[in-house]
């Protein structure tokens, strides 16, 4: 058998993504799909690769939408790059999402919303040397024999997926992103479920690694450090603790943030053909930022700064 493919559902979830993999362009001898109930889904996925008899173990989102070719492209990439152990691709925003939704996609897509974690997103370069900022478990291949060093981590979620990655590369995997395997992917459709899930990516990042390590990817620091800053300049102004001729300085950061907040806001309504997206993008982008900051910076204080 070819590929296996392992879907962890929530006890009280249905998977619509079966409807979609019914659809797949593939031999169905060749592909075994596994579906795992469980409150934990690092634990799911880690019992459906005991029960996997494929060749290559994939990794799918519950209610995702696969592209019709997409195994038949992961079999072409294992081809083509032999060396490579672990592929995966991006979760796309499905054309059906409602507004919010696909606006959400338009900035967690973009350089400024999301930075690196945007290939994630959209549909980049094929990458050889991919890292946890392109690859979720959403979308992840593996060859079999990896799992003989490593597992999902079942005391993070969120944040399974980069730990997972990271250990990958840490015993010698080779990991690859390509845009020709994707998946499409519902976006939080609120303001409340956006915020929330960022926040939690914030939370997670200081369970899953030591601050000496984030600071080696200092990017992700970034958001924090601009609450801070925000938290500083409400504190001074408020209290008048600064006086007019430092005044102007300390607001430089926070006028270039809004220059590239109307420079962004244009680029990415061009580039999505939304042009109706210039009145929201704005307040998604800080809500997207000051939600991963307020969580990593909630997270450090609960647990304290970890130690390497």
């Amino acid at each position: 058998m070819k590929f296996s493919l392992v879907i962890p559902v929530a006890p009280e979830r249905n998977a619509p993504i079966i409807d979609s993999l019914r659809k797949v362009d593939y031999e169905k001898k060749d592909l075994q799909v596994i579906v795992i109930r469980g409150r934990n889904p690092s634990e799911n996925r880690n019992k459906g690769v005991l029960k996997s008899k494929g060749e290559i173990i994939g990794f799918l989102d519950d209610d995702a939408i696969v592209d019709i070719n997409i195994l038949k492209n992961v079999e072409r990439f294992f081809k083509k790059y032999p060396d490579i152990d672990i592929v995966g691709g991006p979760q796309l925003t499905p054309f059906e999402d409602k507004y919010f939704a696909r606006i959400s996609g338009y900035a967690l897509s973009s350089k400024f919303g999301a930075w690196k974690l945007s290939s994630r997103y959209s549909q980049k370069n094929v990458n050889l040397d991919a890292d946890e900022t392109a690859l979720t478990s959403a979308n992840l291949f593996c060859k079999k024999f990896v799992f003989k060093k490593i597992n999902f981590d079942t005391k993070l979620f969120p944040g399974e997926d980069p730990k997972f990655i990271e250990d990958a590369k840490k015993e010698g995997f080779k990991v690859a992103y390509s845009p020709n395997i994707k998946v499409y992917h519902k976006r939080r459709p609120t303001i409340k479920s956006l915020s929330k899930q960022i926040f939690n990516y914030g939370k997670t990042r200081p369970l899953k690694e030591s601050f000496i390590n984030t600071l080696k990817k200092p990017f992700f620091l970034v958001p924090s450090l601009f609450v801070i800053y925000l938290f500083m300049l409400i504190i001074m102004f408020g209290l008048r603790l600064i006086d007019y001729k430092f005044s102007q300085l300390f607001l430089v950061p926070l006028l270039l943030y809004i220059l590239l907040i109307i420079i962004f806001t244009f680029v990415d309504s061009i580039r999505n053909k939304d042009y109706k997206a210039i009145f929201i993008l704005p307040f998604v982008y800080v809500l997207i930022h000051i939600s991963y900051g307020i969580g990593m910076i909630s997270s450090y204080i609960k647990n304290e700064i970890p130690k390497s």
